[in-house]
């Protein structure tokens, strides 16, 4: 009986396997980035917002109501940057663990580890292209209508301690001290005037707003009031004390939000842009320049998607023997500098100044073909890498620095001893 050989093979990893080792190890990190981005954005808006309502003298709540309007803007940006962090870190894990010069060794290469990568690319690009396409202007548009109806006053308006506040044109009001929440009111100045001249300025000791059956006037109900009224019918004013008096007030009118759209194109859905831009929807010739310059901006967000699973292998792979975290600087280098030249480009062919195709589909096709060529160094040229001549450099600069530092404190040593 003739033994049976061992099978060289059966010990390697099947590629399922790798897959989702490569799954797991690309989500941690790109659901990290999303959230961490996602939140340093919305606190370097909130002290703004925070701020803004507080002058504006509107409720704290509708703070976190501009917040959630603007986070899909957010994750249109913080989309795309965990992607690529997420597949770079993986990769670079990979890379400085030896996994990947195993993995390459048994035959599996960068071609085929792409399929991961994509696996996460493809989806996230769909759910970016709705978030750009369709919620994030609409939540442009609720968040300018949110500015409106703090200006307008469709809010409310906060009553604030120790100043004088106009509600409306014809009264001023003012209060010494607050409870409950402002819905008691103690030491109270007030003063009204009428459609009919008739002026009103009474002091009391407390008040309370109270609603009416009539949803334009409230009832301001004061407890222990001295009261001066005068008209150009009274010869000389009237006063009087009171222990309780009833002061209408009526609401000053608000208007009403425009509709969406209303010549802001990026407050348009993509199929509109498209109507607007290239269907002839657009009633102005500046309304359709701005249609092309929004539809062709929202495009190149989501295409670029496609480009950066290749971006963050050929940046996750650091020389043979080196540590260096270069590649993911540049990496957020480059996606942020590209989003930034999307947006000049955006507002600079929205204003007419060069053709909205040529100027943000160029930087694309640029930017895609210096990806593609890394990505050939790195996976079809034996010892390629693309960032290799930054990394010399600077490693280079590293060295001249830490050079210098002794010298530098030998000096300082002479000068002192001199």
């Amino acid at each position: 009986m003739v033994p049976e050989r061992p099978n060289l093979f059966s010990s390697l990893p099947r590629p399922g396997l790798i897959d989702r080792y490569l799954a797991r190890s690309i989500a941690v990190p790109l659901i990290g980035t999303l959230i961490l981005a996602a939140m340093l954005l919305v606190l370097d808006k909130m002290l703004k917002l925070f701020q803004y309502v507080v002058d504006a003298g509107g409720p704290v709540s509708v703070v976190w109501r501009m917040l959630a309007n603007l986070l899909p803007e957010y994750l249109s940006l913080g989309i795309p940057i965990g992607l690529m962090l997420g597949i770079l870190l993986a990769f670079r894990k990979l890379a400085l663990s030896s996994e990947l010069d195993a993995l390459r060794g048994i035959g599996i290469g960068y071609t085929r580890l792409l399929r991961v990568p994509y696996a996460y690319a493809i989806p996230l690009a769909i759910i970016n292209l709705f978030i750009v396409g369709y919620l994030e202007p609409y939540t442009h548009y609720r968040y300018k209508g949110l500015q409106f109806d703090l200006k307008s006053g469709a809010l409310g308006a906060a009553i604030k301690v120790g100043e004088f506040n106009q509600l409306g044109k014809h009264l001023t009001l003012r209060i010494d001290s607050s409870q409950k929440k402002g819905t008691q009111l103690h030491g109270i100045f007030v003063q009204s005037q009428d459609a009919a001249g008739v002026t009103i300025a009474a002091t009391a000791e407390g008040g309370r707003f109270f609603s009416t059956d009539d949803p334009d006037k409230i009832i301001f109900r004061l407890t222990k009031v001295r009261l001066v009224q005068d008209s150009p019918k009274f010869i000389t004013p009237r006063t009087g004390v009171f222990n309780l008096y009833d002061l209408p007030i009526s609401l000053p009118a608000i208007s009403q939000f425009r509709g969406r759209g209303g010549g802001e194109a990026d407050e348009l859905y993509l199929h509109e842009l498209w109507r607007s831009g290239y269907g002839g929807g657009a009633p102005t010739r500046v309304q359709q320049v701005a249609a092309e310059a929004h539809f062709n901006f929202r495009m190149v967000e989501v295409v670029m998607m496609f480009m950066l699973p290749l971006l963050a292998i050929a940046l996750a792979v650091p020389p043979k023997r080196s540590t260096s975290s270069l590649g993911i600087f540049v990496s957020i280098v480059i996606v942020v500098a590209y989003h930034k030249i999307n947006q000049y480009a955006d507002a600079a062919a929205a204003r007419g100044d060069f053709d909205p195709t040529l100027g943000l589909w160029l930087p694309l096709v640029v930017l895609a073909g210096l990806i593609l060529w890394m990505y050939h160094v790195l996976a079809d040229k034996p010892g390629g890498q693309p960032i290799g001549a930054l990394e010399w450099f600077f490693a280079g600069i590293a060295k001249r620095v830490r050079g210098l530092m002794p010298r530098r404190r030998d000096e300082a040593a002479a000068e002192a001893a001199a």
